[in-house]
């Protein structure tokens, strides 16, 4: 639970005072065994719960952090994860999904409000599991998403067809692969921050999307910063960063 959480349900008699010390008197994280020291804490710090990175994982780690992660916030997120850490899982949490699509698992609140707005955008469908990390990651993290995917470049008119949408977001993310082209494009069409995210779509000059990286850092357009190479799960931090950001501007206002 977040610090807020507490002092709520202390403010209404739901808990003690002894019982809201002990949450306030525990380490800033919490030690397993001699494999991991979970960031209890991070909520309180950075208004994000910690995550699982669930890739090179021992089966045994990431059952007991997958576990741990939701006893202590609710629900738990993951990504690149594989079937078979789902299959690890879900007889002992039932609620926990997995998209064989993005490699995400996770076990969500239900009702979560969903605030804002970031527009995640695609140049090809071949960019779409990488997309749909940032924008699962986004809206765990409470934002809300609007998908615009196959508009690349190459047929520049489809993403003309989506550009009032896409200018209406708080922030853009922009995922591609290949050259990278729709970066730049998105760059210079709106107002607003764009998230350019390389792939590893492409063939083998594409050197496993460091054409598309090295494009997207040296963009003529303004307002772009850059994440590295398929972290489709960082693009969606910042987005929501931002779109936070945005939101309590307009409400201040």
């Amino acid at each position: 639970m977040e610090a807020r959480e507490i002092l709520t349900r202390f403010k209404k008699n739901e808990i003690t005072l002894e019982e809201a010390e002990h949450y306030f008197r525990k380490e800033p994280f919490e030690k397993m065994g001699g494999y991991a020291k979970l960031d209890s804490h991070r909520e309180v710090r950075s208004g994000f719960p910690e995550v699982i990175f669930c890739s090179g994982k021992a089966d045994e780690h990431f059952v007991h952090i997958f576990q741990k992660l939701y006893e202590d916030n609710g629900e738990v997120f993951g990504t690149r994860a594989s079937r078979h850490q789902y299959e690890l899982v879900k007889d002992l949490l039932p609620g926990v999904e997995y998209d064989d699509l993005s490699h995400i698992i996770k076990i969500e609140k239900k009702h979560k409000e969903h605030i804002g707005k970031i527009a995640v955008c695609t140049a090809g469908t071949a960019d779409i599991p990488v997309a749909e990390e940032a924008a699962q990651t986004a809206e765990y993290f409470g934002t809300h998403v609007e998908r615009i995917f196959d508009v690349g470049v190459s047929g520049i008119h489809r993403l003309f067809s989506r550009l009032e949408v896409i200018q209406e977001a708080n922030c853009v993310v922009a995922v591609a692969g290949m050259e990278g082209a729709l970066a730049s494009v998105l760059g210079g069409l709106v107002d607003k921050p764009v998230i350019a995210v390389p792939t590893s779509v492409g063939y083998g000059a594409s050197m496993h999307g460091l054409s598309a990286l090295l494009t997207m850092i040296n963009s003529c357009a303004n307002g772009i910063a850059v994440v590295n190479i398929d972290n489709g799960y960082g693009a969606g931090y910042i987005a929501t960063q931002i779109n936070r950001l945005a939101v309590r501007e307009n409400q201040e206002q």
